[in-house]
């Protein structure tokens, strides 16, 4: 049988239409959220999904330098070693570092600065970098890597 235009049957796929309702739905629910983001944006409102602020129970100053490999070395203020972490062990440490070294030149500072290790009186982690105002909470990053940087404290 050859083709011809009589012959050729229509299936229901060509029937087949996204509804208008849908689309206009999707459409309306991509403005609402522009809306949104726009209106907290000049509002200029406080960011509202950021782990507490409380004092300090226990702080140190560190020194961190790593390897793309996950190697990483952490170095107390007067330069003595603390912990030599191989790429097995050091991974989480040497990811922090590399946060650090993106935060540092994107602000253009030295990239070689120290960080403050900090244990809330919550007994929560985390990590501040003064001269980018960087701060990371540790814990949101499960517990055994918060318990990496805890052995810092000890």
């Amino acid at each position: 049988m050859a083709f011809s235009p009589e012959n050729q049957q229509r299936t229901t796929m060509d029937d087949a239409k996204v509804p208008t309702f849908l689309v206009k739905t999707m459409f309306g629910m991509v403005l609402l959220c522009l809306t949104m983001v726009t209106a907290h944006t000049l509002l200029d409102r406080p960011l509202v999904a950021t782990p507490p602020t409380v004092p300090a129970a226990q702080e140190r100053v560190l020194y961190l330098d790593g390897t793309m490999g996950g190697a990483a070395t952490v170095s107390a203020q007067d330069g003595t070693v603390i912990a030599d972490l191989s790429s097995e062990e050091g991974g989480f440490v040497a990811g922090i570092w590399r946060v650090l070294q993106r935060e540092r030149a994107k602000f253009g500072v030295a990239s070689d600065g120290p960080v403050t290790l900090v244990r809330g009186i919550n007994g929560r982690l985390s990590l501040y970098d003064p001269s980018t105002n960087w701060r990371a909470d540790l814990m949101g990053f499960g517990a055994d890597n918060a318990r990496t940087f805890a052995r810092l404290l000890d």
